[in-house]
């Protein structure tokens, strides 16, 4: 499991790198198919949410702040109570939550469903089940929380695609469930990323999601990233 501070990633970098960035890299360094069901353009709003999961949100939220169309992304925890939506209570792997991101996006720039596409691509890696390269447990699964029906058809349909299509090695394993509540995460933890770009941990698992991001969808990559705390 992760060290709550990632102190022991400095000394064993090496390792991790060589057990878990194979298929990480084969997948944020190509292209997937589009969704074959979005959002319709006729019912876009002036902005919306999608709240995601895919391992720690340092690395999600840093790259998301980076997509064209996302106005704001805050770092958070969803999937229990609001009682337990602290970092080291999440880092018990008792409480039921999920390292998250809530992305707030204006719809007529970005789809719904385009997120979903970078979220399987570059974000992380969809196939493993409960851990993302260096970390394990259930709160760094891969997990989409929907807040309407319709987000809930474009998740579940493009899995199915993707799937049938076998984009990836193995299945996608990213559980889809209603959204509950997003609780956001402690100040520190927010735009970490952008604060603190040379930690080793960073370097390593999150600045290359960004090159990804730039590398594979250059037309969805702005070089100035949204903050929170602006």
């Amino acid at each position: 499991m992760k060290s709550r501070i990632h102190t022991l990633f400095i000394t064993t970098a090496a390792l991790v790198l060589t057990a878990s960035c194979g298929l990480r890299a084969e997948t944020i360094n190509r292209t997937i198919p589009s969704p074959a069901v979005d959002t319709p353009a006729a019912e876009a709003k002036r902005s919306e949410t999608a709240v995601l999961a895919g391992g720690c949100f340092w690395g999600m939220q840093g790259m998301f702040e980076h997509v064209k169309g996302v106005t704001k992304v805050v770092a958070g925890y969803s999937g229990g109570a609001a009682s337990t939506a602290h970092y080291e209570m999440v880092g018990t792997e008792t409480t039921g939550h999920a390292e998250s991101v809530e992305i707030t996006f204006d719809p007529k720039q970005v789809s719904y469903g385009q997120l979903l596409r970078l979220y399987f691509s570059v974000a992380h890696d969809p196939t493993q089940i409960n851990r993302q390269g260096p970390d394990s447990g259930p709160s760094y699964r891969s997990e989409i929380f929907f807040n309407s029906p319709t987000q809930e058809r474009v998740a579940n349909a493009y899995i199915a695609q993707l799937n049938a299509a076998k984009v990836f090695g193995r299945p996608i394993a990213t559980k889809v469930e209603p959204l509950k509540g997003f609780y956001a995460a402690e100040g520190y933890h927010q735009d970490y990323l952008i604060h603190h770009p040379d930690q080793p941990y960073i370097a390593y698992n999150d600045i290359p999601k960004i090159e990804a991001l730039k590398k594979v969808y250059p037309e969805c990559y702005r070089p100035n990233p949204v903050e929170v705390g602006k």
